[in-house]
């Protein structure tokens, strides 16, 4: 009886392994709809993310190297979900219960990873305490009066909350930046300067927002605990909070602002066209005033070019010109944009006449602003660049507009038809952006986007666009409610036959819904714009029924899971971008869209490419990204023969690509390297412009861009994924080849040893992921490799048996310095996950590293030092090394004992992180002295940012003030 027990035991675990294994047959197709609903969800908070991690970076901050993780995890999990669907389609009857198990397993790990996004703490790390952000301003011309008294009462103890009142345009923005700047150089009573613009449409949760951010503060999600939160983290703190351009009174209590203190402690200053606004608010009111005669005259005159009076005759002339602008500093440069660089008599005469006509025209003191400024306007002359302008007041108030974004949506519009490659597109775009900036009618910004990625951007001055909405109103029909507040879309009779264009984009509000049966009657509708309203989940299935000529359609970033049926009406849609509507899985038959030009389906979750795509033979722009279709159908390409722009996730075909002649852009994978060879044979040397491939990759695993891509910042590259790199010696190399890559692929040691890398001449980056052969990145004893002399970025990803980046050997003597320089132009080195190396550079590779400006190290477990030392050592104590290393970035090298040897240190780095570094006891820091002889932090320096007190107390310093003098640059 005594084996009875085991016997059971045995039975039971093989009955719960028969059931799991037909629980996993049978529920296959439910688990795989679960998996895809869980990603789903996971790349939903993958977009919330990178909206948090805007708004960090903006204020400073930097993103967390578990969140950079985070990323990098998903990105996993959508391209091995997308494997799992392509084997889901093609499981045999007795592999289906494998698939079904890995398939639970995913849907765990998807759990997981959501779970672990949550990022309670927030996705960034803080810098150091900042007082403020000094903000870029024009030169103050008058008012310095108004400044003098703003300034009085902030620095007194009568005043703790200020008003400055003016019309739109007059200069109260610009005064209160003079202010914020003053106060960050020379106050020491304030710890702290907020500045945050609030615009017409007051949303009170951004403003909570933005206020934390300054602090660095992170707020609680619920209404009344925001206000709490946010009323504890300002008081006790010394500060001034600066409103810009406030329209509505507001509770102070119910944003969480505590009352302002007479004492110097919190001062509140707000700006506002409207006095009545100021006063229940209970502030101090400042008044601005016109510019006198001669400051309005001094002002003109710095914008449109002092040589103008050498004219003695435009003198008067100028003079009434300037008077017409009745002291208004926005008309005053706006005008004299407009008039740079005339210097004949017959046009400033016909320019003061036109000034005084339409003053003469009209009633009303926003009507005679906005005519003066309708002046510059009209002094475009050409109506396409006049169209432009107008356009840009479609955009949401005080938004900053990307320049490629705006340039793809004139090109979208048709306002830059008529010029053939995408490229005299791009470049007709730019020069009408820098017409409309140097006439003053937008102003230059720049901001930062997702990831970090920087960008050139541009404003339109508030009193600009309700110009140009003035324009439109009395020309044009549309509908402009980009970030207002609603619950949703206007109703039925607010859309009007006679509307030509309709902006909803980027309204403010969780949930946005469009009424169901809506089927708005639009005719004349051209223009749809209802882009990054994340809450719009659903479109009803009559909304497009009655929009015959719409032709241009923005669906980007929103929640969508299908598009309407009623699409099809839209015979004249020339542009369709659904970008980055992760939950959208159905597109309908696009078959009756045949003026459709551009189709945009980055970022999404369709099953299948959409039917009728192939008869589209107008295309000139397709961009399809998601983890579901395997491949594009066969035939297809070679239909849509005027395509201009290709991106596509997908493997393609080489001699089908190849058919495509007027590409200038592709981004696509090929199968293997017989594909890719035999698309450089069917091109016959005719490269695209801008391109990017990987070669023997399932798929493109990320997109080099995850908005739209700018012509000028495309990199042509080309990585092999799982490709033997050393038999690669017969392939075209492409044209204009800067960027090279190889993953996964273990038949060499080095890259002297790859034919290939030797027909290479322009590199200028270099990335080498998961190869086990290799050993050293050069061996100079093969060949000194000219394609290395012109490289700024390498990058050593995973190379476990990765010992040194150069081999010397045994170098002819005669030789070595050259051989020894093929560094000279390598701006950024990173390596992660290189478990072997011990030494990064020799002592002798020093010299050829003049340019090196970027190191960043992560988990090269055995790392002892970053410039070897040696006995061929040449730097003396306080030698200057790596003159332009600007960030130094050691994270996990538990071995690192040392930067640099020899007494040798770095004086340009701006910005430091150490993490996990124990054995590290010096950084070398060269910090100049003063003439008491104490040490001051160089110049360049930004941040320090360090794993623990205890590891920053233990450091050793050449002077013994050095670690007082740095920390006010530290953040533990």
């Amino acid at each position: 009886m005594e084996f009875v027990g085991p016997i059971f035991e045995v039975l039971k675990y093989i009955g719960g392994q028969i059931k799991s294994y037909t629980d996993h047959h049978r529920k296959l197709e439910g688990n795989v709809n679960n998996l895809k609903r869980k990603l789903d969800e996971l790349n939903v908070r993958k977009q919330d993310l990178e909206s948090r991690m805007e708004a960090e970076i903006r204020n400073g901050k930097r993103i967390k190297n578990e969140v950079e993780n985070w990323f990098e995890d998903v990105q996993k999990k959508n391209t091995e979900v997308g494997t799992i669907e392509e084997k889901f389609w093609d499981v045999s009857y007795f592999s289906r219960a494998h698939l079904g198990k890995l398939v639970c397993q995913k849907i765990e790990e998807v759990q997981r990873i959501y779970q672990q996004g949550n990022f309670p703490e927030g996705v960034a790390v803080d810098g150091p305490p900042a007082s403020g952000v000094t903000l870029p301003m024009p030169n103050l011309e008058g008012e310095i009066d108004v400044k003098e008294r703003i300034w009085e009462y902030l620095m007194g103890d009568e005043i703790g909350m200020i008003g400055v009142c003016g019309m739109g345009g007059i200069g109260k923005t610009t005064i209160m930046k003079h202010i914020n700047n003053q106060l960050l150089k020379e106050s020491e009573h304030f710890e702290k300067v907020i500045w945050v613009t609030v615009s017409k449409e007051l949303n009170i949760f951004q403003l909570q927002e933005d206020i934390a951010d300054s602090f660095k503060q992170s707020l609680p999600r619920g209404k009344l605990e925001r206000a709490t939160a946010l009323k504890d983290i300002l008081e006790g703190k010394r500060y001034v909070l600066i409103l810009d351009d406030v329209w509505k009174r507001f509770s102070l209590l119910d944003v969480g602002i505590p009352e302002p203190t007479l004492s110097k402690e919190r001062k509140m200053v707000l700006t506002s066209r409207s006095i009545e606004v100021c006063k229940s608010m209970g502030c101090e009111v400042v008044k601005v005033q016109p510019l006198s005669k001669e400051e309005s005259m001094n002002l003109f005159l710095d914008h449109v070019g002092h040589s103008v009076l050498q004219n003695q005759n435009l003198e008067d002339i100028i003079g009434k010109i300037v008077e017409q602008c009745g002291g208004l500093p926005l008309a005053i440069v706006t005008i004299a944009g407009s008039m740079k660089g005339v210097d004949d008599l017959c046009e400033w005469r016909n320019a003061l006449n036109e000034l005084c006509e339409r003053v003469k025209s009209v009633k009303g003191l926003d009507t005679e602003i906005f005519e003066h400024l309708k002046f510059s306007y009209d002094r475009l002359g050409d109506s396409k660049i006049q169209n432009c302008f107008l356009y840009c007041s479609l955009y949401p108030e005080d938004y900053v507009i990307e320049k490629v974004e705006l340039i793809e949506s004139w090109i979208d519009e048709g306002l830059l038809d008529g010029l053939g490659t995408r490229q005299a597109m791009h470049d007709r775009g730019h020069s009408i952006l820098n017409k409309l900036e140097n006439n003053c009618l937008l102003e230059r910004a720049q901001d930062y986007f997702a990831l970090g990625r920087f960008s050139e951007s541009v404003k339109m001055h508030d009193v600009l666009r309700d110009m140009a909405l003035y324009i439109v109103r009395n020309g044009h029909q549309y509908m402009v409610k980009a970030g207002m507040q609603l619950k949703e879309v206007q109703s039925e009779h607010e859309w009007t036959v006679d509307l030509e264009k309709v902006s909803l984009m980027k309204i403010i509000s969780v949930y946005l819904k469009i009424p169901p049966h809506m089927s708005p009657q639009c005719p004349q509708l051209s223009t749809l714009l209802l882009q990054e309203n994340r809450g719009l989940t659903s479109i009803p299935e009559s909304f497009f029924k009655h929009m015959p000529g719409l032709k241009v359609l923005n669906l980007s970033s929103t929640g969508i899971k299908a598009l309407p049926n009623s699409i099809s009406n839209c015979k004249n849609l020339n542009a369709l971008t659904l970008a980055s509507c992760f939950r959208l899985e159905y597109v309908p038959s696009l078959a009756e869209l045949r003026a459709l030009r551009k189709l945009d389906l980055y970022e999404t979750a369709i099953q299948k490419v959409p039917h009728g795509i192939e008869l589209l033979e107008n295309l000139t722009y397709l961009r399809v990204w998601s983890r579901f279709p395997k491949e594009l159908p066969v035939g297809i390409l070679p239909m849509l023969s005027h395509l201009q722009y290709l991106i596509v996730n997908k493997h393609l075909r080489g001699e089908e690509v190849g058919k495509l002649r007027k590409l200038e852009i592709l981004e696509c994978s090929f199968c293997n390297i017989q594909e890719f060879e035999e698309y450089a044979k069917s091109i016959q040397g005719k490269w695209p412009t801008n391109f990017y491939f990987q070669v023997g990759a399932s798929e493109l695993s990320l997109s080099q861009y995850s908005a739209v891509p700018s012509l000028k910042q495309f990199q042509n590259g080309v990585a092999f994924v799982n490709c033997d790199m050393v038999k690669i010696d017969h392939i075209h190399v492409p044209n204009g080849l800067s960027g090279l890559g190889t993953e996964k692929s273990d038949d060499f040691n080095c890259l002297s040893n790859i034919p290939f890398f030797h027909k290479v001449t322009e590199l200028k980056s270099c990335d080498i992921w998961e190869c086990e052969g290799i050993d050293c990145v050069v061996d100079l004893s093969l060949s000194s490799l000219n394609a290395l002399h012109n490289m700024e970025e390498l990058r050593l990803v995973n190379l476990g048996n990765l010992s040194e980046i150069v081999r010397v050997g045994s170098v002819a003597v005669e030789s070595k310095s050259y051989a020894l320089a093929i560094f000279s132009s390598l701006k950024g080195l990173h390596l992660n996950y290189c478990s072997k190396i011990k030494k990064l550079f020799p002592v002798e590779l020093l010299q050829g590293l003049q340019n090196l400006e970027n190191i960043e190290l992560y988990s090269c477990w055995k790392m002892e030092e970053i410039i070897a030392s040696g006995e061929e050592e040449n730097h003396g104590e306080g030698a200057i090394i790596l003159p332009k290393l600007k960030e130094l970035v050691l994270i996990n090298l538990p071995a690192l004992k040392s930067i640099c040897g020899g007494g040798a240190m770095i004086r340009s780095l701006q910005d430091l992180q150490i993490f996990n570094c124990p054995k590290l006891k010096r950084i070398p820091l060269a910090l100049p002295l003063l003439e008491n002889g104490q040490p001051s932090p160089p110049p360049s320096l930004r941040h320090i940012n360090v794993w623990s007190s205890e590891w920053w107390e233990s450091l050793e310093w050449d002077h013994p003030q050095a670690k007082h003098v740095l920390s006010r640059f530290l953040n533990k």
